[in-house]
């Protein structure tokens, strides 16, 4: 696995620890959750082949630190950082591809609505938006009920409680340059599954072929499969099936990489047109 370049970009309140590796057309992948650009590895190092592959810690998180206190994270300011980063590695005029999953999900899907000059395509995967399900009454109260516990008996006891939303199945161990589940619990968990996409934004975007809504596999049962397969429905797309499970970018890296080339690659080029089938096959 090649090493990446790496670098720092300062941003309002924080600064953005990033990696870039390979060449070609830029892509970008954005954690989600207490992730940070390690989850990405193996994937990254796949889609170099074909790629210039951007990765970044989100801000709070690992070597991205906050410049003062921790607040809630807000996706607004998320979005700012990841178009802020573009604009730094991008080349003049370049539009980009985005993968973004769990949180990172909703920064993708909120990039490519705010800013169709610079994001080409994205594939959002298994956003966390438990909000727009129809008994998002339940899942903010289950929500809340997390962060107390939290706040009252620590980590572990939590994160046991937030299994629910997998299954009732332990997180698998993320590759990660720190451990984040403390800020995740505090400050990202809550207003992150409290957000409402803009259904008509997404919508428009997506007629345009821009947008693809993505589920795993594995985790098609699970309550936080439910938020994509409810917005896939609500802009009129069909959801698109991943290797894996919720995180099975890291579990299925080289698989999830070739569904994921296969999937940009058949989505319209800029000017309406997908590319030649060579491409989607490589």
């Amino acid at each position: 696995m090649s090493t990446p370049e790496t670098g720092t970009l300062a941003v309002a309140g924080a600064r953005l620890h990033y990696e870039v590796r390979g060449a070609g057309p830029l892509l970008l992948l954005i954690a989600g959750g207490n992730s940070d650009a390690a989850v990405f590895d193996p994937m990254a190092a796949a889609l170099a082949e074909d790629h210039r592959v951007l990765t970044y810690d989100p801000r709070g998180n690992s070597r991205s630190p906050l410049d003062g206190p921790p607040v809630d994270q807000r996706l607004d300011v998320h979005t700012d950082d990841a178009y802020r980063l573009l604009g730094h590695v991008a080349a003049a005029g370049e539009s980009v591809r985005v993968f973004g999953s769990c949180s990172g999900g909703l920064v993708a899907l909120e990039l490519a609505v705010r800013h169709p000059d610079r994001i080409r395509s994205a594939v959002v995967h298994e956003p966390p938006a438990l909000a727009l399900l129809p008994d998002a009454e339940v899942h903010s109260v289950f929500i809340d009920d997390v962060h107390e516990t939290f706040r009252r008996d620590g980590v572990a006891a939590a994160m046991r409680k937030l299994n629910a939303l997998f299954g009732d199945r332990p997180a698998p161990v993320l590759p990660q340059t720190h451990d984040n589940t403390a800020f995740f619990l505090a400050h990202t968990m809550r207003p992150f599954t409290r957000v409402v996409p803009d259904f008509a934004a997404a919508a428009a975007a997506a007629t345009a072929g821009r947008i693809v809504v993505a589920g795993g596999r594995a985790s098609s049962t699970q309550i936080i499969h439910r938020p994509a397969a409810v917005l896939a429905e609500r802009i009129g797309r069909e959801l698109t099936e991943f290797p894996g499970g919720h995180i099975g970018y890291a579990s299925w890296p080289v698989e999830f990489a070739e569904r994921l080339a296969g999937v940009f690659a058949a989505m319209p080029a800029p000017g309406g047109v997908p590319e030649p089938a060579e491409a989607r096959e490589r």
